[in-house]
């Protein structure tokens, strides 16, 4: 009996491992692992052709000829853009030369000399809300923590008032659902659109007083870009605005969630920290690869590319599965154990190449700063619920992760 439930997943075209499906979501790892070992390169029912080993995915990533949009322009599940534009003219959906331009008009702010110079300010912003937690001897690390950090950061890099953060909180995490439109249903789809309407009427009327008002801060220096022309679009300025709102804080949510849940799984590990803080960056590196908050990225081919024993069409989308690369034990000793002494942790949760994530630097200084705060002030940090609940984001990212504090 249990050997007909171990190779019932034969029988599935997506051998199990299908985004949309809850179970993948809730842990999506043992999943990967089997994929990996059937058949690390395949091709899925809907032409979408999946890499599962951390060689093929880096080479995607860095080295074979591809982009993420197809020789006609349209990007992979992506909906037809709007009058005001669409996901589709954010910088994560273009290729060079349109991304080089778009990247360089972003890339100053969230320099690691930019994002270093925030440190301070996020550090003040952590010992606020654990001050307010270890008052109660508890925390929803979601809402308490997780959320606020990144988000009241962003906000303020942006200039987008923190008044109005309830507001698009709910907003943003539908609307990342639109990033991977060909795998939703309809109603999923729907609620991302409505979301995406409302965020498009937010920064409209946003951008329209801060243009009445330039100041030193993000949107205004993409409205300085978009009012010289040549530089951006109105429709880019709306996308971009939009999509660094989105990115700036969804998935760091996911990223300091993830990681304490599990360091609270991993008590011996909480205490290595405690004891020798110098090991918070590479634990927050071991966050990242362990269980980070994005399980996959989208490339398509340029030309006909052999991986592994097989050969991939050109102008055929890719998923480079980041989540299975970081778990192969081809490149990480004992993939599936937590450890925060780990070295030369090399992983792949930011993606790579072009389109390496322009706020690596910003993600990480802000798991630093809540992890490390978290573990100075609590010997102790322990799980309240052992099923988990997963929010409405597109990513792996929780819901709610109460946890008692001592």
């Amino acid at each position: 009996m249990q050997s007909a439930v171990d190779e019932s997943w034969k029988s599935d075209s997506w051998f199990g491992v299908n985004p949309t499906d809850p179970a993948f979501r809730t842990d999506p790892y043992p999943l990967l692992e089997r994929l990996r070992r059937h058949d690390p390169v395949n091709e899925t029912p809907i032409g979408l052709w999946r890499l599962t080993r951390y060689d093929d995915v880096v080479r995607m990533l860095k080295e074979v000829p591809s982009g993420v949009r197809f020789a006609n322009g349209s990007s992979f599940g992506a909906l037809p853009a709007g009058p005001n534009g669409g996901p589709g003219e954010f910088i994560l959906r273009q290729d060079p030369p349109d991304h080089t331009r778009l990247r360089k008009l972003m890339s100053q702010a969230f320099s690691p000399r930019a994002v270093e110079a925030l440190r301070a300010r996020v550090e003040r912003l952590v010992d606020g809300l654990l001050a307010r937690a270890a008052d109660e001897r508890r925390m929803d690390v979601i809402s308490d923590l997780a959320l606020p950090v990144p988000s009241t950061v962003i906000c303020e890099m942006m200039g987008v008032p923190l008044a109005d953060r309830d507001r698009f909180t709910e907003w943003t995490a539908a609307a990342t659902h639109l990033l991977a439109a060909a795998f939703q249903p309809p109603e999923v789809i729907e609620r991302g659109l409505q979301a995406g309407a409302s965020l498009n009427a937010y920064f409209t009327e946003l951008i329209a007083e801060r243009r009445r008002d330039l100041k030193d801060d993000v949107l205004s220096n993409l409205i300085r870009a978009e009012e010289q022309g040549d530089r951006l679009s109105p429709s880019e300025l709306i996308a971009q605005s939009i999509g660094l709102l989105i990115a700036g804080f969804e998935t760091t949510i996911g990223l300091i969630g993830n990681g304490v849940l599990a360091f609270a799984r991993h008590p011996d590990q909480w205490d290595l920290l405690r004891r020798d803080p110098s090991l918070l960056p590479g634990a927050v590196e071991e966050c990242l690869r362990f269980d980070g908050p994005i399980v996959l990225t989208i490339r398509i081919t340029r030309e006909d590319t052999p991986i592994g024993d097989k050969v991939i069409p050109a102008d055929r989308p890719v998923m480079c599965l980041l989540a299975a690369a970081n778990h192969d034990p081809s490149h990480f000793a004992d993939p599936d154990r937590f450890d925060v002494t780990r070295d030369d942790n090399d992983h792949l949760a930011f993606g790579g190449g072009v389109h390496f994530c322009l706020g690596a630097h910003l993600a990480r200084m802000e798991a630093q700063v809540a992890i490390g705060g978290l573990a100075k002030r609590f010997r102790r940090i322990e799980l309240e619920n052992s099923e988990l609940v997963w929010g409405r984001s597109l990513f792996r990212v929780l819901g709610t992760l109460p946890i008692a504090l001592s």
